[in-house]
């Protein structure tokens, strides 16, 4: 599957139709985020079971605020509609290969009862 440019407006439809998912947040004018770009197209390519998609924050401000970018590049990766896990900074193949190898192998019924959890003591410190 080919990387794909994710717009704010197409965000609902593409977790929808993709379990797993790795983002890719940049900015045209970042150093880092274009010595990333080509190991993301990279590894891309040996996942076709996994939806990849840049988001351009600059163009993209209500997609970056949703996910907190705060320093780019930033990846996230969601399953399941749920972000698992993100990492500010640049990112070397090897570490962006263990993160989809660990986001493949989760089991999401745990996820969602540690969350289910995390929400229920939050809601009674609140």
């Amino acid at each position: 599957m080919a990387v794909v440019n994710l717009k704010t407006e197409e965000f609902e439809k593409f977790v929808q139709e993709n379990p797993m998912i790795v983002l890719d947040f940049w900015a045209e004018w970042c150093g880092p985020c274009k010595m990333f770009g080509p190991i993301f197209e990279k590894v891309s390519e040996k996942h076709p079971d996994v939806a990849f998609a840049k988001v351009n924050v600059e163009e993209e401000q209500q997609l970056a605020a949703m996910f907190q970018v705060r320093s780019i590049p930033t990846v996230a990766f969601m399953r399941e509609g749920i972000v698992v896990y993100a990492q500010p900074g640049m990112m070397p193949e090897e570490m962006l290969e263990e993160g989809i190898k660990q986001l493949k192998a989760l089991d999401m019924d745990q996820v969602r009862a540690d969350l289910e959890k995390a929400q229920q003591e939050q809601q009674q410190q609140g």
